[in-house]
């Protein structure tokens, strides 16, 4: 599958519309889909990342809202990879900049729309399997 150019979605992105999209397709989409996201947004509000990795986070935060996808997302099952795709690309792309207090803010965040067995999925994102990245 071929990214899309992630700065024609920056315009699509809002932290209402950001939430909005999330709470509703939250349990569709899964707890990595959407720790993933939270990991990403939480990190766009931090200081320690450059104004190109906050252009790429929001152009895929942007995409993630944005109603036109690759693969519509009311497509069951396949509707949502292009979106995982597209925030796992912006993940890799900023990885060393997560640290555990972005991490804590996503896991709660999280954790309020998953139960504890949910979340574990979206945990294998930091095992040992993943030395320098997430993927």
């Amino acid at each position: 599958m071929e990214l899309p150019d992630l700065q024609k979605y920056k315009d699509k992105f809002t932290q209402q519309g950001f939430f909005d999209k999330i709470q509703r397709i939250a349990k569709r989409a899964g707890a990595k889909l959407v720790y993933v996201a939270l990991l990403l947004y939480y990190l766009l509000q931090s200081d320690k990342v450059s104004l190109k990795d906050k252009a790429i986070i929001i152009g895929a935060l942007g995409y993630l809202i944005s109603p036109l996808d690759i693969v519509p997302d009311a497509i069951p099952i396949a509707g949502l990879t292009d979106d995982l795709t597209v925030l796992l690309y912006a993940l890799n792309k900023v990885w060393t900049s997560i640290d555990d207090d972005i991490k804590k803010q996503a896991q709660d965040k999280l954790s309020k729309w998953f139960d504890d067995d949910e979340m574990n999925v979206a945990e294998d994102l930091f095992t040992e399997d993943s030395t320098d990245n997430p993927v």
